[in-house]
């Protein structure tokens, strides 16, 4: 399998990623072992996708990252984030 994942951190901000190991990539996030979020975490997974296909998980992680993606996720994570700010 093959993961799309999105994080948050204590000011909120998201960081959305891609790994065949979510448990270790989650993980590595922190314990500050990832170049991009070592100085910001820690964090919670507050969502994932699960892909058959290395390439299908690629192209998710890219489109959730664009501007239509964002809102996509604003609008799914729409309960969740109103609730915990």
């Amino acid at each position: 399998m093959f993961y799309t994942y999105v994080l948050r951190n204590k000011n909120n901000r998201m960081y959305t990623g891609f790994t065949y190991d979510l448990r270790k990539r989650f993980k590595e996030h922190n314990d500050k072992k990832s170049t991009y979020t070592k100085y910001t975490g820690p964090y919670e997974l507050i969502y994932y996708e699960s892909c058959l296909d290395e390439n299908d998980a690629r192209q998710r992680e890219k489109y959730l990252k664009s501007g239509t993606g964002k809102r996509f996720l604003k609008s799914r994570l729409k309960r969740f984030l109103s609730r915990t700010g």
